[in-house]
């Protein structure tokens, strides 16, 4: 493990990376609420995308000086993938909780559970997964382009080790289509079965 990581400080940097964005998120609520500098905090916070872009240009320095496109850099295009779609919302829901714990805030709102409030959330979400599917292919296009290795076609995904990331993220959306929107849309659960149960 300790030899993969040396030959590989992409994964440490990705690892990095990780830590930064709930270090930066931390800092920059602390700076907000307990510190009450809120120009601060929103300093702290606009540097969250800065460690995404880090990551992304890392990664494609890394195959433009010749590395092979492999593994750890579908990683990195999965990691930046998802933290811009998914990045907003887990600092709202952060802030939220924040506030509500050190600031007198208002309790943090819980999602819809039934009716049509349940169906757009559930769309919603979806659609934040979707999204980061789409960035993901795109960091994947322009990783295998600096390469020179050009993208190969969506049957051959699964066997390049570059673009399995592509394909097993694309499982999961899909999944995530038919578990939840998709599902909540053709039997939206009702208020009185809640009641019921």
């Amino acid at each position: 493990m300790t030899t993969f990581l040396v030959e590989n400080p992409l994964v440490l940097l990705i690892g990095a990376c990780e830590v930064a964005f709930w270090v930066l998120v931390g800092a920059g609520l602390a700076t907000r609420y307990l510190l009450r500098l809120p120009r601060m905090s929103a300093w702290l916070l606009i540097a969250v995308p800065v460690v995404d872009v880090v990551l992304v240009t890392a990664s494609l320095v890394d195959v433009g000086r010749g590395t092979p496109p492999g593994l750890t850099h579908g990683l990195a295009a999965v990691y930046l993938g998802v933290t811009v779609a998914f990045g907003h919302s887990v600092i709202r829901w952060a802030d939220t909780r924040f506030a509500y714990r050190f600031a007198g805030g208002p309790p943090p709102p819980r999602p819809p559970r039934h009716g049509g409030a349940r169906v757009a959330y559930e769309w919603r979400e979806w659609g934040k997964a979707a999204l980061a599917w789409a960035i993901t292919v795109a960091v994947l296009a322009a990783t295998a382009l600096v390469a020179g290795t050009g993208v190969p076609s969506p049957g051959e995904w699964i066997g390049d080790p570059l673009w399995q990331w592509a394909w097993r993220l694309g499982v999961v959306v899909v999944v995530w289509f038919v578990g939840w929107p998709l599902w909540v849309t053709l039997a939206p659960p009702r208020e009185r079965d809640h009641a019921d149960a």
